[in-house]
């Protein structure tokens, strides 16, 4: 499906409004097109499935096995491993992280997959493994999974939930007395999709401004900043290179896929390999597209201990990799 959904963008951009393929605005339009369509296609699909998980699955069950059973920490690896295994980029993730809120999963365990989901993924690994050799991949793997395991515990014991957007709250509220409006009574699947689909759709256009701005600005950045302004300031291999690479990744924006060539050319010219990955993660994972889309769920106060957090364990992470690589 998003191979037809790139195929439309390259026709739109390319053929209909015949801007040239390889110009900065033909790929940022390209980017924004492509990632639109994608990014409200998973919405819409995440939380009409999720609304069909919340009216036969036992979520309260769930929700008191996670919060009362002694599993030290492996629910969060847990999320951080399924975050591993899904193909998605930062702005994709957070219809997930929003499906996950709805369902009811503890926000921790919800932090561990939102973490660990735009930094490793199947194809990133493939082409890690091509392009560094296998004990950099093992190495990146192991880091992005640890990173979301420690950085959701350490964000659960904090007791986030008030910092939720209000937009949030109402939206479990809602989900609540759906619930109880349910409760024993024999519906049917059949009779239920209809109030299901409305409520998809109702997150859709709720957050749809969000979307928009957010990937608009990171098809800006994807088009129009140059890789040269960045390996120009960070080849030197100074202790300070490493924060200065996370800071300088926030304001774009990419997928750990369509970001790994841009770091084989960071290497090449010359930036330590820790570097080069601190970069590349926190690019992928601290993207500020990603914080305007988490602005409809989160509060300011809570996207910025969740920025502050992953970003401090990033820079550490990019030290780390300095040593060992």
């Amino acid at each position: 499906m998003f191979n037809w959904v790139q195929k439309f963008a390259d026709w739109l951009i390319y053929a209909a409004f015949q801007i040239e393929r390889e110009s900065r605005l033909g790929e940022a339009l390209n980017f924004f097109v492509y990632d639109t369509i994608k990014i409200l296609i998973l919405l819409f699909v995440i939380v009409f499935l999720m609304g069909i998980v919340n009216a036969y699955f036992p979520v309260e069950k769930l929700k008191t096995f996670l919060h009362k059973k002694k599993l030290y920490g492996l629910e969060h690896f847990f999320a951080s491993l399924f975050g591993a295994v899904t193909p998605f980029c930062s702005c994709s993730s957070v219809p997930l992280f929003i499906g996950f809120v709805q369902g009811g999963i503890p926000l921790g365990v919800t932090f561990s997959f939102l973490i660990t989901s735009p930094l490793v993924n199947e194809i990133a690994i493939a082409m890690f493994l091509g392009m560094f050799g296998v004990k950099a991949t093992l190495i990146y793997a192991g880091s992005g999974i640890l990173l979301g395991t420690v950085g959701g515990w350490i964000l659960g014991k904090f007791n986030l939930e008030p910092l939720l957007s209000k937009w949030v709250q109402k939206v479990l509220e809602n989900a609540e007395s759906r619930d109880a409006e349910y409760e024993g009574a024999k519906v049917t699947l059949r009779d239920r999709l209809p109030q299901i689909s409305r409520e998809a759709w109702g997150i859709v256009q709720s957050v749809f401004i969000y979307v928009i701005a957010g990937i608009g600005i990171g098809a800006a950045m994807h088009g129009y900043v140059p890789e040269n302004f960045f390996s120009e300031y960070l080849g030197s291999g100074e202790w300070w290179t490493v924060p200065l690479a996370v800071i300088l990744a926030v304001p774009m924006y990419a997928n750990a896929a369509a970001i790994i060539p841009v770091i084989e050319v960071f290497v090449a010219k010359g930036v330590p390999l820790g570097t080069a990955i601190a970069f590349m993660m926190a690019t992928v994972g601290l993207s500020i597209p990603e914080g305007t889309l988490l602005k409809k769920v989160m509060s300011w106060n809570l996207i910025a201990i969740f920025f502050g957090i992953v970003t401090l364990f990033i820079i550490l992470s990019g030290y780390l990799f300095n040593i060992f690589l």
